[in-house]
Formats: C-alpha cells, sequence, structure tokens
C-alpha cells in the first residue's frame, strides 16, 4: 500500500508563547515538525508533505529532511490539509493509495500508532482514529457554569492523529466539503460525507503540544 503523510505546521505559536510558527519550537534539539515527519518515516510512510506559512518556506526546510516536501498552508487547519491534499494527488505524481494527516503539534507520538492506523488502513478501513478513553469525569455546563448533567463516559473517546483515509475517500470528501467550512479534524471531514470512521488504540506520549506546560512536559519525557 503507497501512503503519502501530510502534516499539518502552519499554525502561530501564539498559545505556546512562541516568537515563531509552532511546528519551529524546538524540543530535545529538533523542531516539533522535524518529529512529526520523523515518527511517519519511522512508522512507515515515506513520502510527507508539510504546510507551512507562506514567510516561513526558507525556515522549514532548514529543519526537514531533503525529502519533504512543502506546500503553503492556509489560514485555518482544513485549509491548510486542502492545500496539501492537492500536492498530494498531482497528475505527475502516482496517487497513494492512502493519507495519514498528522498535527505537527503532536511531536512524541510513537510510530507504532502510525503502523496500527497503516494496518487498519490496509485490512479495508476507510477512515481510521486513533483514539484513547476519556478517564475524568466530564460534566456539561450553563451559561453560569454550573453543573447541570454529568456525561456517561464509558463510550467517550479521545481522538489523536495521525488519522488515516483512503485516498479517495479523503479527496471526495473535501470536494463535497464547503470552501468556507472549518472542522475540527479530517475525521469530521469524511463522517460530514457519510463515511464511517474506525479507531485504533492510541497512545499517552501522542499528547498535543498547545500551552507553554505541555512544552515542559514534552521536554521531561525526551529527557528521560
Amino acid at each position: 500500500m503507497h501512503a503519502v503523510g501530510i502534516v499539518a505546521a502552519a499554525g502561530s505559536g501564539l498559545r505556546l508563547g512562541a516568537d515563531r510558527p509552532k511546528a519551529l519550537v524546538g524540543l530535545g534539539g529538533r523542531a516539533l515538525v522535524r518529529w512529526a515527519v520523523d515518527t511517519l518515516h519511522e512508522g512507515g510512510v515515506a513520502d510527507v508533505v508539510v504546510a507551512v506559512p507562506a514567510n516561513d518556506l526558507a525556515a522549514f526546510a532548514a529543519v526537514l529532511p531533503a525529502d519533504a516536501r512543502l506546500v503553503v498552508g492556509g489560514a485555518t487547519r482544513t485549509a491548510s490539509v486542502r492545500a496539501a491534499l492537492a500536492a498530494v494527488t498531482l497528475p505527475a505524481r502516482p496517487a497513494p493509495d492512502a493519507v495519514l494527516v498528522h498535527d505537527a503539534a503532536r511531536p512524541l507520538t510513537p510510530p507504532d500508532v502510525v503502523a496500527r492506523v497503516l494496518t487498519a488502513l490496509a485490512d479495508g478501513a476507510p477512515a481510521v482514529v486513533p483514539v484513547l478513553p476519556v478517564v475524568d469525569t466530564t460534566v456539561v455546563v450553563d451559561g453560569d457554569g454550573v453543573v447541570v448533567d454529568a456525561v456517561p463516559r464509558g463510550r467517550l473517546r479521545r481522538v489523536q492523529t495521525p488519522q488515516g483515509f483512503s485516498r479517495a475517500v479523503l479527496a471526495d470528501a473535501y470536494d463535497r466539503l464547503p470552501a468556507d467550512a472549518e472542522l475540527t479534524d479530517d475525521a469530521a471531514v469524511v463522517r460530514a460525507a457519510g463515511v464511517p470512521v474506525t479507531t485504533v488504540p492510541g497512545d499517552e506520549r501522542a499528547a498535543k503540544v498547545t500551552v507553554a506546560h505541555d512544552l515542559a512536559l514534552a521536554e521531561l519525557q525526551v529527557a528521560r
């Protein structure tokens, strides 16, 4: 199965308190985006396309392997994945069987998670996401912050990346999605097109780096 990876890396570093795009922030001597690309490679994805900010192409090229393809991302995550997906399906290149979409903000995702997603796709799933159970009590609050209900968590899951798709399924789902739509992840895009999404086990190490505390925790893991 020929799979191509897409790394969404065009986001700002504002919530992280960084003076550069978040994906360029260092972790253990490597940029977050490099960790994400290396994870895909080590998990079995040889061809990777990275969506980056237009003004930072040179900076990203400097921290990524030479075989990573860079495209200019959009103002939103959905727009960035659209741009990368267009590069994946260029007429001059053989169309891949599968596409894995990964967040640069999940640098410590183990390659085993990538391998599990690829296996599920090879077994015929049209869409696959890694997930973890919700372990905290989860409640609903009203406009004043008062608890009004508790949500049974037995069937709830936290969704991670990389998320994997049949290339044809993901391309069709994005073609159907309105140009101004902004969904939270690519699984939501294919679900909007009526495609069932299969789950595989995720990993706690695939936590998302959003704020400075998240980066500090990731640094502790790398230092072990």
